[in-house]
């Protein structure tokens, strides 16, 4: 359809700018459901979304009720339209999560049939009447009245290559901590959207036939974050306290018999191959089935009531893969293309007032008279490596960016210092344990998809009391898209707009974003087992005399902790 004209399904009609509310019939005038529709004025993509595809799952039913009111008409670029209800009869008179008339279960019979059962008719209504107007599409569900289960999200994985891959950028986007590429083509809703072309996921949070504002507020979240990326809504996506990691080989365990089940676990729970995860027994307490694990993995659902029934669900778990996640790729190529523009910075602030400042910091917080042997990890262009190399000490940089290593290899050079440079991820030092008398970053754990996980390689290389020395700044309520408070020979304004854009998106897939900083760092390091942890606010008043292109206009913090024996 027309992207910037009058929405029209049936009788039901929205004027370009228009957000409005309704009953749109479909299947030929045998279906009559609630929906809004929001025409935006500017052109764009047409978004579907559904929910109470099954009836008993409110989460998604109010979580589209919430999106219908909140979602402002002016900030749409295309088309949304959006279904409160697919199974309304089923949902009205609390039949459960399958047809009222039938008994079958709606996201088992896509695409449907024409003369079939009251659901199959329902199904094939739904592709020929809703699909067809779909440039993308998202179901929302939550678990069933008898299902527990951790926030997920599935993307449909069984269509062209290009429909699977936006699916699952649009999976990335959902603030849960996993995701699923399902196996299947047909049946489910947004399974065989995918085989039409629509890229297409389906939304999981809440269960046991409950709702809260929690769920449906992160849920609505989710499906906004999802409209900015898709460009059909314009605003600024939320951060997030995830970043969904892949899930693969989900395996569905149904009971054998029917009984009383025990779990074991709960949703969320990490899982290692042969573990039980639950019982079934009779009513004398006898022992029917034993539940295990076939693999390590995650629990993503699992039934939370009492019974379960001869080959219904018991459990759903699937493996974790973490090759999946593109975040340090998306990052290294960010950087690499600010390396060169890092190394003129770099090489000028090295001959500034600003490098006796930073000297300053360090020594305050070092062993003093010694040698020591130090990392400086993130090391960009190598600016702290190449002054401490210059005070005599061991100084060894590393850096995810190749390009940076590059670059910080030429400015010792230039600078004759004597240091040595290795490219290595943050997150996993390729050093034996108790290598370093200090660790020492700045700027580079606001970066980090796992900064947690860092922390912790970076106490394993330290040696006993060894001092870890991090110069960071709370990053993440800044927006580095908005550069108009600064001088206009900062960096930020050299680089260029979408530079800065780029970053601020990456920034907001990383869950460290999202933290009260320095608070969480401190958390952090005193569950790893720190000790003599210090943080110092004023270090920007210190550093940042003048506003100057080497200019931070985000308040920095100094923490320095040190590793027990």
């Amino acid at each position: 359809m027309s992207k910037n004209m009058t929405f029209r399904l049936g009788e039901f009609t929205a004027e370009p700018g228009e957000k409005k509310s309704g009953w749109i019939t479909i299947g030929k005038g045998e279906f009559q459901l609630p929906a809004t529709v929001l025409n935006g004025k500017k052109p764009g993509k047409t978004v579907l979304i559904t929910a109470g595809v099954h009836a008993e799952e409110y989460v998604g039913i109010q979580s589209a009720v919430e999106l219908a009111e909140r979602l402002k008409i002016e900030k749409v670029a295309g088309t949304v339209l959006i279904v409160k209800t697919v199974n309304r009869e089923a949902f009205e008179k609390r039949s459960g999560s399958e047809g009222y008339q039938d008994g079958v279960d709606l996201n088992r019979v896509f695409p449907g049939k024409e003369d079939g059962t009251q659901t199959e008719r329902l199904a094939y209504a739904i592709e020929k009447d809703l699909f067809s107007l779909a440039d993308y599409y998202i179901d929302l569900h939550s678990g069933d009245s008898y299902e527990r289960l951790t926030p997920y999200v599935y993307y449909a994985g069984i269509a062209d290559k290009k429909v699977v891959d936006t699916a699952r950028e649009m999976a990335e986007q959902a603030d849960v901590p996993y995701m699923v590429r399902s196996a299947v083509a047909m049946g489910g809703s947004y399974n065989y959207a995918a085989t039409l072309g629509i890229p297409s996921i389906l939304i999981e949070r809440g269960g046991m036939g409950s709702w809260n504002q929690e769920e449906t507020h992160s849920t609505r979240r989710d499906v906004r974050n999802i409209l900015c990326h898709l460009g059909v809504y314009l605003g600024q996506k939320d951060y997030r306290n995830y970043y969904p990691l892949e899930v693969k080989d989900v395996s569905y365990q149904g009971a054998s018999f029917a009984g009383l089940w025990y779990p074991y676990k709960i949703p969320g729970d990490m899982i290692r191959k042969g573990e039980v995860l639950g019982l079934v027994k009779d009513y004398h307490g006898n022992i029917l089935e034993v539940c295990r694990a076939e693999y390590d993995g995650v629990i993503l659902f699992q039934t939370g009531s009492l019974q379960v029934l001869e080959g219904g669900p018991m459990i759903a778990y699937g493996r974790i893969s973490r090759n999946e996640d593109n975040r340090k790729e998306r990052i290294t190529g960010y950087w690499s293309k600010r390396s060169g523009s890092f190394q003129t910075q770099k090489r000028a602030e090295l001959h500034s007032s600003m490098a006796e400042r930073w000297l300053l910091e360090i020594k305050k917080n070092l062993p003093q008279g010694k040698k020591l042997k130090i990392l400086d990890v993130g090391c960009g262009s190598g600016f702290f490596t190449i002054l401490l190399a210059k005070q005599g000490h061991e100084a060894v940089g590393t850096d995810l960016t190749p390009d940076m290593i590059k670059r910080a290899r030429e400015l010792a050079k230039e600078e004759q210092a004597d240091c040595t440079f290795k490219i290595m991820d943050a997150e996993n030092l390729d050093f034996p344990d108790n290598t370093f008398d200090a660790v020492i970053s700045r700027n580079l754990t606001w970066t980090l998809p796992d900064a947690k996980r860092a922390y912790s390689e970076w106490k394993r290389v330290l040696k006993s009391h060894g001092i870890l020395l991090n110069f960071d700044a709370n990053y993440g309520a800044s927006d580095f898209s908005d550069t108009s408070h600064l001088p206009e020979n900062h960096t930020h304004n050299k680089v260029g707009m979408d530079m800065m854009r780029e970053c601020e998106e990456i920034k907001r897939q990383l869950p460290i974003s999202s933290y009260v900083r320095p608070a969480w760092d401190v958390e952090t390091l005193g569950n790893l087992g720190f000790e003599e942890l210090s943080i110092d606010l004023g270090l920007s008043r210190r550093i940042y005399l003048e506003k100057d292109e080497f200019y931070n206009p985000t308040p920095m913090f100094s923490l320095c902790a040190r590793k027990k024996e």
